[in-house]
């Protein structure tokens, strides 16, 4: 399975339907979807009456969001960390799970909103402690741990995002509306995992080659222990999807 098929796949798992309710009519609105993938969520807006501008780094995913043929969307390459100037104007500016890429980021917003109209809209959606799953021996504890402070501290990937988008929005002179917890069944979950959601789980590890180069021996034993947690009937998560809402301060 590539990973633009893993993507559709995961839309599935989303509570994408609570934001939808959440953010303000589309209609007639243009929308800057940042990190758009493989263009799932940019049909959705299409389908709502907007028009969509997607961007993201990854060919792959862009080739994949351009065969839909969407009305009213484009589908730009872009490398967010450049923090790039669009050069469009737009009513809305959508992000999932792209965030956490940016542990400054604050600066990132004030390039990437740019073009957001007065009183235009912006809505941020990011997982919270990734990794955050039990029970897990003390030992894979401490080494998942280790790792995503070493990623944050390399400014790499903040796995503690979710939590920190309200403050970031604010610092950046949004007006913050609304925050929501999403029910998510891929990240956010207790009982056992289903087949398909391990087995996202067992290829998501698998591409992780940083976290294996990190935990260097140890990560067969590490990945062996997560995946059996997950499995458990007593697993329990304490990672959340955390969605921000917020307006652009007049």
């Amino acid at each position: 399975m590539s990973i633009s098929d893993e993507y559709k796949r995961q839309f599935g798992w989303r509570n994408w339907p609570a934001v939808f309710e959440a953010i303000p009519s589309v209609q007639g609105q243009t929308i800057l979807d940042l990190g758009c993938g493989v263009g799932d969520i940019a049909a959705e807006l299409v389908h709502r009456g907007a028009r969509v501008i997607g961007v993201d780094i990854y060919e792959e995913f862009l080739r994949e969001a351009r065969s839909r043929q969407l009305p009213n969307a484009e589908f730009r390459a872009a490398d967010l960390r450049a923090l790039p100037d669009f050069g469009v104007d737009v009513d809305g500016v959508w992000s999932s799970f792209t965030a956490a890429y940016f542990p400054d980021l604050s600066l990132a917003l004030a390039a990437c909103t740019k073009g957001l109209r007065p009183a235009g809209w912006i809505a941020l959606t990011e997982i919270d402690d990734l990794f955050g799953h039990e029970p897990l021996s003390t030992q894979t504890k401490g080494l998942l741990a280790a790792y995503a402070e070493d990623a944050r501290a390399a400014g790499r990937y903040d796995f503690f995002m979710g939590r920190k988008l309200k403050h970031h929005l604010e610092r950046s002179g949004f007006v913050v509306s609304k925050t929501l917890i999403l029910s998510d069944s891929e990240f956010s979950f207790d009982g056992p995992a289903g087949p398909d959601v391990l087995k996202a789980w067992q290829r998501r590890l698998s591409r992780m080659t940083l976290l294996r180069d990190f935990c260097g021996p140890k990560m067969d034993h590490v990945e062996n222990e997560f995946l059996d947690c997950l499995m458990r009937p007593d697993h329990r998560s304490m990672a959340k999807v955390y969605c921000c809402i917020a307006t652009a301060r007049s």
